[in-house]
């Protein structure tokens, strides 16, 4: 096993259920799934992009591998793994136990009077595949198999890379349907600041993944998470990396301190809807985009 027994249990304690045997994917019921079974609200994808809350499957087929250390991320940082050298389970797998968990997890619902029995029964059926829970997603190595066989299930998918394996993005033959790549500072050094990569060359990869992202066929986007006093700034930088990737889409979300991130930063480094609007506008009128919409819930301004 990847994890051990009582990282594995630490996991779980805080919503995660793992799939396959191998230990390193699994799925997590989002918020915004659980509100919008209770008619109490909808993920921004579902207001930006038509995805319904109530279906989507949030996953990740690589919860431990990651090459960085986000100072903004929600995870336990002290389970991240760099290195793959472990046996790992097939995409049908992965996928079938991904849905068990979910209708698992879900099942307390159906003795919630508020809960909306249509949603709740469509719940059972996701048809979106947010692969993006944990981790970085392009490390397994079946990831290829995986959206293929969302795809045979009729299943959406939005890819979530942090870009440091160009090399895995440039071997994908299966395209997702949204490849979402993150671009967390204008320069080198706020990268570095903010992401901690765990290898020496992880600014050029990156800048390799935005070079290579216009060749993809499928809708791309950049998302920014922007943290008060910290990557704010330097818009001409972004628009210069932001036009490199020519993505269809640029989210600029603002950071939300959840999860093992308040060991790291706090509620002051969250800004306010308005900032993240103001720079998000910035950047749009550098590169020529517009805003086309906007979640102030979620602090999230979408360009296109």
């Amino acid at each position: 096993m990847i994890l051990n027994l009582e990282e594995q249990r630490k996991m779980e304690h805080s919503g995660y259920r793992f799939a396959g045997e191998n230990g390193h994917a699994g799925v997590k019921i989002c918020h915004w799934t659980k509100k919008s079974i209770l008619n109490q609200g909808e993920c921004y994808k579902q207001r930006f992009y038509g995805i319904e809350s109530h279906r989507c499957l949030q996953m990740s087929p690589a919860i431990p591998f990651c090459y960085q250390k986000c100072s903004f991320c929600w995870r336990d940082l002290s389970l991240t793994r760099t290195q793959w050298n472990y046996d790992y389970d097939d995409p049908e797998t992965i996928i079938d136990d991904c849905i068990e968990s979910q209708k698992n997890l879900l099942c307390g619902f159906f003795g919630n009077d508020k809960a909306d029995k249509v949603k709740l029964s469509e719940s059972n059926q996701p048809n979106n595949a947010a692969i993006s829970l944990a981790g970085e997603p392009t490390f397994y190595p079946e990831i290829n198999g995986l959206i293929d066989e969302f795809e045979r299930r009729n299943f959406t998918t939005f890819l979530v890379t942090n870009g440091l394996l160009p090399e895995k993005l440039k071997s994908l033959e299966a395209e997702p349907t949204q490849l979402y790549l993150s671009l967390d500072g204008d320069s080198e050094k706020t990268y570095k600041s903010l992401c901690n990569p765990q290898i020496d060359n992880a600014w050029s990869k990156l800048i390799s993944s935005l070079e290579y992202l216009p060749s993809f066929n499928c809708n791309t986007a950049i998302r920014i998470t922007s943290i008060k006093g910290k990557n704010m700034k330097n818009v001409e930088n972004y628009a210069k990396l932001i036009k490199t990737a020519d993505p269809n889409y640029i989210e600029v979300k603002g950071y939300m301190c959840v999860g093992y991130s308040r060991k790291r930063l706090t509620v002051d480094d969250m800004p306010e809807h308005d900032e993240v609007l103001n720079f998000a506008s910035e950047i749009a009128d550098e590169i020529g985009r517009k805003v086309v919409d906007q979640s102030e819930i979620s602090r999230v301004v979408l360009l296109k």
